[in-house]
């Protein structure tokens, strides 16, 4: 791609989501969803892989729709209250009307079935950003709605993280199994966001480095399968002996960094009296579990076939900037000693 037209799109993608950001009124948060999505489809396309176009489409079809909803339901709120601010919206057709628009949006379950499909469709770098960047303009929408009802949120983060653990139970595709992931993951971050939005975006935050790390690892080995990985050892050692710390700390294991957001949801849980609900994700956490340590398994306990296509990626040096990887991976490993410290900074 045209190195310019590459920069007229990562500019339009960033001035969307700051839009959206920046918005109080709903058409302008509209317009600023509608220029992130519109931004990315060439991005998508531009493999021309039919795959990819496919994944374009798919895309397309399903942003459009999230953005028609949520149009719809801005609309109705202003009808029927008279008021086009967000933080006013305060009808419950229209406010349910808007969570579930923009949780088709970010691929919250049950209207997720398109996040595994479309991300498959992408190269990595592509994934990294629809994985990352584009959940952050409707996450933003999100902490401003107050719902008149508290259960659809927790309903529909305790589906997410369930189905997000047991979707990635049966694939061998990296891309799905990150979008379960994903999903997964934007379900603990819904589960307690009408109790304590600072813990959402500690969440968001720990999220986005684990899986930009993810992302990271699998592009420098230029991995898009479980079959795939077994060949880390001989392109990165290093990398590969890391790599099962940034898996667990996805699957929240103590003492990495993905410990801390799970660990400090289920205390909010048990004090809002939802015991209950915070056993159940939990044990959802488990499922998500297993299917990284498929992944650790898969990478550092097994032996690549010494056959001709397996041997030739090997040979050829990665291009890929180490600097912004080593960040991330040092972020996902080790940021749990600093939990008090960035939930002191979050209630600024």
């Amino acid at each position: 791609m045209n190195p310019y037209i590459l920069a007229a799109l990562l500019f339009s993608l960033g001035l969307g989501t700051t839009i959206t950001f920046m918005s109080s009124h709903w058409l302008l948060a509209w317009m600023g969803l509608e220029m992130s999505t519109l931004a990315i489809l060439p991005l998508m396309a531009q493999q021309h892989h039919p795959r990819a176009v496919e994944a374009a489409t798919k895309y397309f079809l399903t942003q459009a729709t999230g953005a028609a909803t949520l149009l719809f339901a801005s609309t109705t709120n202003a009808w029927l209250t008279g008021q086009w601010d967000i933080l006013q919206m305060s009808h419950p057709l229209a406010t349910t009307l808007a969570i579930l628009a923009l949780s088709l949006k970010i691929g919250l379950a049950p209207l997720h079935t398109w996040l595994p499909e479309v991300l498959q469709g992408l190269d990595l770098t592509t994934g990294l950003i629809l994985s990352t960047w584009q959940k952050l303009a409707p996450f933003a929408l999100l902490l401003q709605i107050q719902p008149t009802n508290p259960s659809i949120l927790i309903m529909l983060g305790i589906i997410s993280t369930l189905v997000g653990g047991w979707g990635g139970l049966n694939q061998t595709q990296l891309r799905k199994v990150l979008a379960y992931s994903s999903t997964a993951h934007l379900g603990w971050m819904i589960l307690i966001l009408q109790f304590s939005p600072t813990l959402t975006l500690l969440a968001l935050l720990t999220y986005l480095i684990m899986t930009s790390s993810t992302f990271l690892v699998f592009k420098l080995n230029k991995s898009t399968s479980i079959n795939m990985l077994a060949t880390s050892w001989a392109k990165t050692p290093a990398l590969t002996t890391l790599t099962p710390l940034i898996l667990l700390s996805l699957g929240g294991l103590p003492p990495l960094t993905g410990f801390m957001p799970k660990w400090l949801i289920l205390q909010e849980l048990t004090k809002q009296a939802l015991a209950p609900i915070a056993t159940l994700a939990a044990l959802t956490a488990l499922l998500s579990l297993y299917f990284y340590l498929r992944l650790m398994y898969a990478m550092t306990l097994t032996m690549s076939p010494n056959n001709v296509t397996g041997t030739a990626p090997w040979r050829l040096p990665s291009l890929q900037l180490t600097l912004p990887l080593a960040t991330l991976t040092l972020a996902t490993i080790s940021l749990l000693p600093l939990a008090p410290t960035m939930l002191a900074l979050l209630t600024l």
